[in-house]
């Protein structure tokens, strides 16, 4: 599975780099063909305190996932969007089971 973080208007430390990672790894337990994670960290305005996280989740066959999440602390704008994330995906997990395994009559 390929990770970036990036950075705008903000500098990514090496610890809130492993914090997304480690958070964005358990990912691919909800949806398996996930090949690709994008974390995007940016300040919302100049002198603003307010931070926006944007987690993007690649899978297979061109299924994009997004997620935004805005706040004041980084590391709690990340756990918010991957629990987003999480109910996103296993929803869809679900309902692609169910349309799988339908009873046919």
């Amino acid at each position: 599975m390929l990770f970036t973080i990036a950075g705008k208007h903000i500098e990514i430390t090496e610890s809130l780099r492993l914090y997304a990672q480690e958070k964005t790894g358990r990912l691919p337990r909800f949806y398996s063909s996930i090949s690709q994670i994008d974390v995007i960290i940016e300040r919302e305005a100049r002198g603003s305190k307010k931070i926006g996280v944007e987690v993007i989740a690649r899978a297979k066959r061109r299924r994009v996932f997004v997620v935004t999440e805005a706040g004041n602390d980084a590391q709690v704008c990340i756990d918010a969007a991957v629990h987003r994330l999480e109910q996103k995906l296993r929803k869809i997990k679900t309902k692609e089971r169910e349309r799988k395994h339908a009873a046919k009559q």
